[in-house]
């Protein structure tokens, strides 16, 4: 069935650019690359057809909307300031509730257009180019739940990682209050089991004090297919809104 994009979450770094984008596409190949020899040839009709393996995989995102400058949270501000650098996005098709699909990558971010006509309302534009593998997910932690203390997430269902596959993961801190140095370290746990029975440590992001993103990739096997986030919050009043999500690549 078709599906009309309506509730469409996209994550740059530590910004939240829903609000101001309404066009994205991600995009991942393989190189194509030409392995045909004498022996393709079918002598039953005399044909030979070229044959393929695939080479080197890549991905781009492109995403655009309407211009807003004037704090750190908003698409000038931050896409000027992370032009040629590499950083975590995550896009969520259809929402960003904990178990939502999201497509996670890190990428670099190697293009910023922006303002167009008079009387036009402002545009901008942006293209990122992978740095890791483009894997498709699950959000494990939601942007709209504060959190001020220690804790771990919903259980979600996913896959296993395959051998000579990876797990892609990403961490969008979209804001931090506190004092005392509020700080949050969150860690992606994994089980073979719903209830967490005897977690493992899969991933585990650079503690975080400010707002920003990161991405990791872990190499597989693993046969669990059970996530969870959990994360260590200290200082005095704190509270962080952040997201991550959590993909595997093949």
């Amino acid at each position: 069935m078709a599906e009309i994009l309506k509730n469409v979450r996209l994550f740059n770094g530590g910004v939240d650019l829903t609000g101001r984008t309404n066009k994205v596409e991600p995009q991942a190949e393989a190189e194509d690359r030409d392995v045909t020899t004498f022996g393709s040839y079918d002598p039953a009709t005399d044909k030979i057809w070229k044959e393929v393996m695939a080479g080197t995989k890549s991905a781009k995102l492109t995403a655009s909307g309407f211009w807003e400058a004037g704090d750190p949270s908003k698409v000038d501000d931050a896409l000027w300031a992370a032009l040629g650098g590499v950083g975590a996005w995550t896009a969520c098709p259809r929402g960003a509730a904990v178990g939502d699909t999201a497509y996670v990558m890190g990428a670099m971010q190697g293009q910023y257009q922006l303002l167009g006509g008079q009387g036009e309302v402002a545009p901008w534009a942006a293209a990122w180019s992978s740095t890791s593998p483009l894997a498709r997910g699950v959000l494990l932690h939601p942007p709209g739940l504060a959190r001020t203390a220690t804790g771990t997430g919903t259980s979600v269902l996913h896959v296993a990682v395959p051998a000579g596959g990876e797990l892609v993961a990403a961490l969008h801190v979209l804001s931090v209050a506190g004092t005392g140095s509020p700080s949050l370290a969150v860690k992606i746990q994994s089980d073979d089991a719903t209830g967490f029975p005897s977690p493992t440590e899969r991933v585990a992001f650079t503690t975080a004090t400010a707002v920003g993103g990161e991405a990791r990739r872990v190499a597989g096997a693993n046969t669990d297919t059970y996530y969870r986030a959990s994360w260590t919050i200290t200082g005095t009043g704190p509270s962080f809104l952040f997201v991550v999500s959590l993909g595997v690549s093949a």
